[in-house]
């Protein structure tokens, strides 16, 4: 399986990136690195939330209803034609809202801090590729008949776990979780907010990944 990363870096990944680009006014570098960086952790993100029952329920639902079913990698050329709809990026906003938590600013100010660029302008990045992140894994849930937890875990874990060793950045995940927790998130918390983590080592290797 691909990982995140490979699709990225495919035909359809490239029209993404241009178009998120030309919706946010960014760069298409500054939009790759932000995506590159970022498709990963809200990857991360959506396995922890999936190992409850609870999570794994609400994101099976999400991915099997019409609005996140991959539909919207079929015309991507229209989403992005004339600007996004205000309906997708509204949906983007509740997706990272979903999966980040109280997070969120968090993982923008660090991603902006890494690609250079503001976190405001990392929060438009995201609300727009949010969705069709969801419309990727909708896709993948269909082709591969995922209907309960641990196929979603097997899918997700593939994602992350299937970017090839060239992709830029496909370290970030492992990197990130600098106490072997799981949780990618709560590293780029501590790092950011001066938290407990781990000193020295991997915390400064962290550190010099983040520029601080």
């Amino acid at each position: 399986m691909s990982g995140i990363l490979d699709l990225l870096n495919s035909d359809i990944g490239k029209t993404i990136i241009n178009g998120v680009s030309n919706q946010t006014n960014q760069s298409e570098s500054k939009t790759q690195d932000v995506l590159t960086m970022a498709l990963p952790v809200l990857m991360q993100a959506m396995k922890r939330n999936a190992s409850t029952p609870q999570g794994a329920e609400g994101l099976l639902g999400a991915l099997s209803s019409g609005k996140h079913d991959g539909s919207i990698l079929d015309n991507l050329g229209d989403l992005f034609k004339g600007g996004v709809d205000d309906n997708i990026i509204q949906d983007g906003g509740k997706i990272l809202s979903h999966v980040l938590g109280n997070k969120q600013q968090t993982v923008e100010n660090a991603l902006g801090a890494k690609a250079g660029i503001d976190a405001s302008s990392v929060a438009q990045i995201l609300k727009v590729a949010a969705p069709i992140l969801m419309g990727m894994l909708g896709n993948q849930a269909k082709q591969q008949n995922v209907n309960n937890s641990s196929g979603l875990d097997s899918l997700l874990g593939g994602l992350i776990g299937g970017n090839s060793a060239e992709s830029e950045q496909s370290f970030l995940t492992t990197i990130l979780d600098a106490d072997g927790d799981g949780s990618v998130i709560d590293d780029v918390a501590g790092m950011i907010l001066g938290g407990d983590k781990k000193k020295g080592g991997l915390g400064g290797m962290l550190g010099g990944l983040f520029g601080k």
